[in-house]
Formats: C-alpha cells, structure tokens, sequence
C-alpha cells in the first residue's frame, strides 16, 4: 500500500512539473508572438511582459520546491540560455521556505550522528534559518563549543532525483523542437544541473569548501569565517563553529556598535577581490544574508553551499582581458575572448568589437557611475543572448557575485567604487599570465619580433601580388557582415511573402469547397496549407533573430576600419 501511495505521489509530482512546463511555454510562445499585444507591440511593452513572465517564473520554482529552487539559481549563471532579464530575476532567488518539526530534526541528528549525538548538550529549538536544503539549529557541546548543525530535511534526496529525472525528459522535447532546441544543448545543461544538485546534497563537500575558504584567511583578523566540527559533521549533517554578527545591511546597527560602514564596505571589497585574484576560489553568492559583521568589526562570511573556483588558465587569460579593457583595445579584448572559447570562432567579429567597444566606452570610462558592475552585466548579458558567445559559468559567478557585492558597498557607503577599490588588485592580476617581473619586457620583445617578421615577408608578398596581377589571376573579395545580413533578411521576408500569398489562396480553396456540394473536399487544402504554415512560422522565428543584432547598443554603429574585408 505504501509503495503504491508512493507511485501516486510520483505521478502527481510529475504531471505538476510538466503542467508548469507546459505554463511556461505557452506564455513564451505568446510573449513572441506581436499580435497578442493589445494596441501593439513596442519594445517597452515586450520588457515589462518580460519582467512579469520572469517574475511568475520565479514564484512558480518557489512553489516547486527546492530542486527547482537550486535549479533556478544554475540557471541565473547561463545569460546564454536566458534573457536578462529572466536571468537578473532568477538571480535575486532567495530559498526562505517555512522549517520542518524540532522532533524531525532531532530525529536526523540522532540517526546520522549515532553514539556521537552523546557531545551535543543543548539544541536549540528554534531555527536560526530554513531553507529549502536544510535548516540550521544553534547547539552547545560537551565542551562547551558553541556550534551551529546544518540539518538537511528529510526525504530530500528521494525527491531530487524524482524531479530531476523530469527534467531530464523535459530537455528531452526542449532538443527535440525544432526553434528553442537550435543552438542549445538541452541535455547537456540538464545533465550539468543534476551532477551539480546531487553533489549539493552532500554536506561533507560544503565542509571541505568552508575548511579551505577558511584556510585563505587565517593570517587576517579582518575576516572571519566558521571553523568546522568534522567529528560531527556527515552526509547531511554540517556543524560549524557559531559566529554571531551583525547583519552587513543593518547600517544603523553597525553605527551604534561603534564600527564605520564605509571601513567595512572596503574591507569586503578588499576581501573579495582577494579570493577572485591572489586565492582563484572564491563565494559565489554574497548576498546580504551570508555576510555579517563581528563586534569588533571584522567581516563574516557564511554558507559555503555555492563556491566558484577560477582555473589557472583562466586567470592567466583574465590577465590579458584586462590589460586589453585598460587600453580600450576592443579588438585585443574580442581576440582575447575567442582564445578562452568565449566567443565561437568562424563568426563575423566586426558587430561584436563594436558592442565590445561601446561596453568599454560606456561603463569603464571615468569617471565612474556608482553602480557600473550592475550595468556591465547587464549589457553583458543582452550581449551575450542569442549571440554565438559561451560564457564560462565561473565568469558569470565572478560577475554575479561582484554586482551583489557592489549592491552591498553602496548599502553601506553612498560612495562606494568597487572599480575604485579594485586598482591596486587587477595589476598583479594583468601580470599573472606572465612568468614574473619581466613579462612586459618579455611581451614588448615577443611583439617586436612578430612585427619585424612581418615586415621581413612583405617584399616577398608584395612579389608574389605583382606577378599574379600581371598573370591576371588575382581576385579580390570583399565581404560585407550588414549588407550580407540584410540581403539574406530580404531573401527571407520574400520566402515568406511567397507562402503567406499560398496560404491566402488555399485558404479561398478551401473556403469555396466548404460552401460547394461536396464540403468534404475542403480538407485537401487545409491539409496542405500545414506544412506551408509550419515553414512561415519557421521563416518569422528566423526574421526575429535577425533583428536581435540590430536591436542591441551599437549594432547600428557605422562601418569604419573594423569592418570586416578581406
């Protein structure tokens, strides 16, 4: 009887899911269709319908619960995959769930503690917080330890593989359509999401992050991070040291404690850029309720769940990003880009340095807007949309997690700059890639050797143009991206025009065998008019990623020296 109650549950759960699903993709389907905009369709109106599908979104992973929580927070990492404004919405996602019974939890702490339950002396009964993984309950030890216990909640485990096995199906079908699967790897980003959940469930692994996050920072008395009980600490159980702050927001709490919010709003910052430049691993998710303030004012830092780790690598082609973004080089940057598999290789890079460069000219030109990360995000996410760029997950944590953290500063200090702050940090950043104080000289010499090959082979090229000019075999192409974007627009608006003058007439065919002798008849050109139909749908989805380009900042810049010509 269980078992079969337990199939019931199963099913219900699944048909809810795909319901949602179903929900979402017609509401999408209306968002992009223009005709279901009452008093038609601006650009102002598209972002507020955007905005509100974002947002019911949100609420709808809300109730699914929390595999759908956590998958939601992924996907705020992948501005590939989703629009802005979906992935700002699911940024802001916050797991705040109602918590499970007091006897639960002592009943988990007992089976996965076992004879070890005998330290704990006293556990508090109510939760300091309940979120949809866990909730934490304040305890003291034997020895007099005052510690916290992440507890995870019962049947957790059951119920993400349940609803990550519809995930999977839902990737599935998502691949299989023929518009939303072009481009995207479905299956590979749901396969991604389960492999990152199920090691989520872990908590010996968040111990292992909160061990070594703690190991950067034990030489600064600034910064104060949890130490973890491993004696206590399981599967799904995580007892850390209790550390109690002030909350990072609550600024007139600091003023009263005696402690300057513009000190501690640099001294986060300081932090922060520490892990990302000297450490390369880093919080992923500093938002105001993983961060507090001690009595002494050193900075806390809680909830080792979401960790980034920056690759040797990528620091090194950071470097280069960079030095390039100092010197407005768009086309150093865009070059730069394309080595680290950011931007796919083949494509027409003259829209993209343009872009590139207005992002450049516009948010890293002093002086500095206080809020110049959010902005550069966002233009980095419409930028990357519907574009062939690859975003690398950490670097979108890294900018997630600096926009939040230049929310806080400015909470706590009106004129706060964390690109101010940053200066003395990206130097040692520009210089990574190198092998020590002499890479510039090592740069400069490599540089000047590549010109001077250069300049040795031009005799020879310009020998070798002569002769074929004067054997008539040269022949000089020159492509142009606009126009070759526009005529290929051209070709297919006239596609579609030729079909919906063949779906006009077979529409009348039909219509005059409806009203004929024999209405039976009037089948043959409605069947017919399907897949002529189905290929003007085709051809408007077309059109519409098209015009994406056009739409986005400096898309209609004019052609100048970094027009592609060959």
């Amino acid at each position: 009887m269980a078992r079969l109650l337990g199939g019931l549950r199963s099913v219900r759960r699944s048909l809810r899911i795909w319901l949602s699903m179903l929900r979402l993709l017609a509401g999408l389907w209306a968002d992009g269709a223009d005709w279901t905009y009452r008093g038609g369709v601006t650009p102002e109106r598209r972002a507020a319908r955007q905005q509100r599908r974002a947002h019911w979104l949100t609420g709808e992973l809300l109730g699914l619960g929390s595999a759908f929580i956590k998958l939601g927070q992924l996907l705020s990492a992948r501005p590939d995959v989703l629009p802005a404004g979906y992935v700002e919405e699911l940024a802001r996602l916050q797991d705040q769930v109602p918590a499970f019974p007091f006897a639960v939890a002592q009943q988990l702490l007992e089976q996965e503690l076992g004879e070890r339950c005998v330290e704990v002396v006293d556990l508090e009964e109510s939760p300091l917080g309940a979120a949809s993984l866990a909730q934490v309950h304040r305890a003291s030890l034997r020895s007099g330890r005052q510690v916290v216990f992440k507890i995870q909640r019962p049947g957790l485990e059951r119920l993400f593989r349940l609803d990550l096995e519809v995930l999977q199906q839902i990737a599935a079908v998502l691949q299989r359509h023929p518009r939303w699967g072009q481009g995207r790897d479905w299956v590979s980003i749901a396969q991604e999401c389960r492999r990152v959940l199920l090691r989520e469930l872990d908590f010996r692994l968040e111990a292992e992050h909160a061990a070594r996050f703690r190991q950067q920072f034990l030489e600064d008395r600034g910064i104060r991070i949890p130490g973890v009980v491993w004696e206590l600490t399981s599967r799904r159980v995580l007892c850390l040291d209790y550390v109690p702050g002030i909350k990072i927001t609550d600024r007139q709490a600091l003023i009263e404690a005696g402690i300057d919010p513009a000190a501690v709003a640099e001294k986060g910052a300081a932090s922060y850029l520490q892990q990302l430049v000297r450490f390369g691993f880093f919080h992923a998710d500093p938002h105001p309720g993983n961060l507090a303030v001690a009595r002494d004012g050193a900075l806390i830092y809680y909830d080792f769940g979401m960790m980034g780790q920056i690759s040797q690598r990528l620091r090194s082609r950071l470097g280069r990003m960079v030095t390039a973004a100092a010197a407005r080089d768009a086309g150093g940057l865009v070059s730069e880009l394309q080595a680290a598999g950011v931007i796919a290789t083949g494509i027409d890079p003259g829209p993209v340095r343009r872009l590139v460069r207005v992002m450049l000219t516009d948010a890293l030109t002093p002086p500095f807007d206080s809020n110049v990360l959010a902005k550069l995000s966002g233009d980095l996410y419409d930028l990357v949309y519907g574009q062939p760029f690859r975003l690398p997950s950490e670097l979108i944590f890294v900018m997630r997690a600096l926009s939040t953290f230049e929310g806080v500063g400015r909470s706590l200090d009106p004129g706060f700059s964390l690109i101010a702050i940053a200066r003395p940090y990206l130097l040692p950043l520009m210089t990574a890639s190198g092998s020590g104080p002499n890479d510039l000289i090592n740069q400069l010499g490599r540089q000047a050797a590549e010109v001077g090959s250069r300049a040795l082979g031009i005799p020879r090229r310009l020998e070798e143009s002569l002769a074929r000019i004067e054997q008539g075999d040269l022949q000089v192409q020159i492509r142009a991206g606009e126009t070759d974007r526009l005529l290929r627009r051209l070709a297919v608006a006239q596609q579609g025009t030729g079909q919906s003058f063949l779906l006009g007439a077979l529409a009348v065919a039909a219509a005059l065998l409806g009203a004929s002798t024999r209405p039976a008849l009037a089948a043959i050109p409605l069947v017919a008019g399907l897949p002529v139909g189905l290929g003007w749908l085709k051809l408007q989805g077309r059109l519409k990623r098209d015009l994406r380009l056009d739409k986005l900042p400096g898309a209609q810049a004019p052609a100048g020296p970094d027009s592609p010509a060959t």
